[in-house]
This record gives structure tokens, sequence and C-alpha cells, in this order.
């Protein structure tokens, strides 16, 4: 009998793991479409305050709210889209124009000016300055390839908005589709302990994410002033870029700002290098600087404070910790991902000391 028991448990224990394995199998090959599926909870988490709005107060049925919910978004999307067709255009036009002598030149000059200014070694673009002539070479043959490429990124890419917007669509209109589906493998004596935790979980990422909506503004209005301020092209989409950039923890700001410091250099290629360039650049700089504090002193903490409901220092160590183990990505998922897993575990076990501590606040 003893026997039989064991080998019916050898025999459970590896369809546990054949199961496991088949499902992290297909987890793997279907990866773009667990990217469509997080989007698009991302968007149906910022959206959720929309639908909760016009349910309460214009008491609208759940498709129309959603759809109202999904044109705004929809909206606001091609809104900051349509910002940057012109400046594709215009840079389009301009490589068609471009000068690779002219522009060498003007480089050569930028580099010479800095290099002498600050009495550094030239002998890194001494040989880096050459390279710029290969643009000359470019074959002619390798352009369908190149428009090939373009057509199938943008296929692609068309693809997954029509699949992000189709699923965000009705997650939005039915909040409990994606826990459901998860229900059907869960324990229905925890269910209602996770329905809870879901539930909280749900408030709480979307306060988070509308959060960073807000932050992102706050940035994108101190960097729009400052650029606008010293005449630097482009000013209000070098400016978006960098507030996006800084969704990145730690590693955004600093991209932002040599992103910012370059295009700031090189907007006024034409002038005197000491007493324009360098005033302009290092004057949109002190701005950036007065940026990034407002935001690490002011709306970081208020964010974390009122949204995670999570101490400043305790996102630092998860964020750095997520970015060790699994980089960037680690640590733009970090917190909403701590931000669950304190929910669960408040709910499961609530009379453990560190979890109780952990979760005093939320």
């Amino acid at each position: 009998m003893k026997n039989k028991d064991l080998s019916n448990g050898v025999l459970f224990g590896f369809f546990k793991v054949s199961i496991i394995a088949l499902l992290l199998y297909l987890l793997f090959k279907l990866e773009s479409l667990l990217i469509y599926i997080v989007i698009a909870a991302v968007i149906s988490l910022i959206g959720r305050p929309i639908v909760m709005f016009l349910k309460s107060r214009l008491k609208l049925g759940n498709l129309l709210s959603a759809s109202v919910a999904i044109f705004i978004l929809v909206s606001i999307l091609f809104g900051i889209i349509s910002l940057f067709i012109p400046l594709l255009i215009q840079q389009g036009e301009n490589l068609s124009l471009l000068d690779i002598d002219a522009l060498q030149g003007d480089i050569e000059k930028l580099i010479f000016e800095v290099s002498f200014y600050f009495d550094l070694d030239k002998s890194f673009w001494k040989s880096f300055l050459p390279n710029l002539k290969n643009f000359e070479s470019i074959s002619l043959s390798a352009i369908p390839t190149f428009l090939n490429n373009i057509f199938n990124l943008l296929g692609g890419l068309t693809i997954g908005f029509f699949s992000v917007i189709f699923i965000s669509f009705f997650l939005l209109k039915d909040s409990h589709i994606l826990e459901n589906s998860i229900f059907i493998f869960i324990n229905r004596t925890n269910e209602k302990k996770l329905r809870k935790s879901f539930e909280s979980i749900k408030n709480l990422l979307s306060r988070y994410f509308l959060g960073l909506l807000l932050q992102i503004n706050i940035l994108l209005i101190i960097y729009s002033i400052v650029l606008f301020a010293f005449g630097i092209k482009n000013a209000f989409i070098i400016a978006f870029l960098c507030s996006l950039l800084n969704l990145i923890p730690y590693i955004g700001p600093i991209i932002a700002a040599l992103l910012m410091m370059i295009l700031s250099m090189t907007s006024n290629l034409d002038a005197d290098f000491s007493s324009v360039i360098l005033p302009n650049t290092i004057y949109v700089m002190i701005g950036f600087i007065i940026g990034q504090l407002i935001d690490n002193f002011f709306s970081q903490p208020y964010i974390f404070s009122k949204s995670v409901k999570s101490h400043p220092l305790e996102i630092f160590l998860i964020i750095i910790i997520s970015g060790t183990l699994f980089g960037p990505i680690g640590m733009i998922a970090a917190i909403p991902f701590y931000t669950s897993l304190k929910v669960i575990l408040k709910e499961f076990l609530s009379e453990n000391k560190i979890v109780k501590t952990l979760t005093k606040d939320i």
C-alpha cells in the first residue's frame, strides 16, 4: 500500500512539474501577448478613476464609461504623438539637405572650443571625427532593407497598439476579468481574501500611476520654462523626453541630464562658445538640477506616501535591489510589484510582526 501511495505521489509530483514547465514554455512563447496584457493593465489602472467618475457621477453604464475612458486616453496619446510629427518631418528635410563637411566642421569647432576651454585631451576626438565621413559612403542598396525594417516595425506597432487598446477596453469594462481568470486556479477558501487584496492593489496602483503622470507634468513644466527661457530649439519636445526618462529610477535622470546638455549645446552651434553656448548650457543644467531637487524632495515623497503608503528609504532599497537583480526593467516594476506583495502579505500574514510593521499604513 505504501509503495502504491509513493508511486502515486511521484506521478502526481511529475505531473505538477510538467504542468509548470508547460506553462513557463507557453509564457516564453507568448511573451509579446504578456507585454500587451501588462501595458493594458497599466492603462486600465490609469483610466479606472475616469470610469468610476462616469459611473458614479454621470450614471453611465460599464460599456459607455469604458468607451469614453479609452477615447480620452487615446486622444491624449495621439496629441502627444502629433507633437513629434512636425519635428520628424523637419529632421527628414534636414537630412536630405545635410552637408557632411559642414556638419563635421561644426562638431570639430564645438569639440575644439570645449577641449580648449576645459583643457581636455583631444586624442580621442581626433580618432572619432574621421568616422563622420563614413556617412557619405552609405550604399543605396541598403535603403530597401532599411525601409522594409521600418514597415515591419510599423506593422508590429500597429498590431500592438490595437491589441493593447482592445484588452484595455475590456479590463475597464469588466474590472474583475483578470482576477476571475486567476481565481480558477485558487482554492475557494482563499478567494475572499484574494479578492479583497486585488481591490486594494488596484486602488493603490491606480493612485500610483496617476501620481507618476503628475510627476511627469511637474518636470515637463519646469524643463519647458528653462529651455524656452534660453531659446533652445524644440524646447517642449526635449522637456517631454527628459521628463519621461525620469520614470526610470536613478538612471533615467542621468540620461536625461546628458540628453538635455547635448541638445542645448548643439542648438546654437553657430554661436560663440564662451559667451553663448557655455553660459546657456550651464543655466539650463542649473534649471535641470532645480527640477530634480523639486522632484526628489517634494514630488516623489508625496507620491509614494500618498499612493503606495511606503517610506522613501523603503522604496529606495527595493528599487536598488530590483535594479541589481533585474536591471532597468526591474527598477521600473519594483514599486508596483512590491506594493502588490505588501497588500497580499497583509491579508494572509497579518499577525506576522515584520508584515505588520511594513503594512501598518495600508
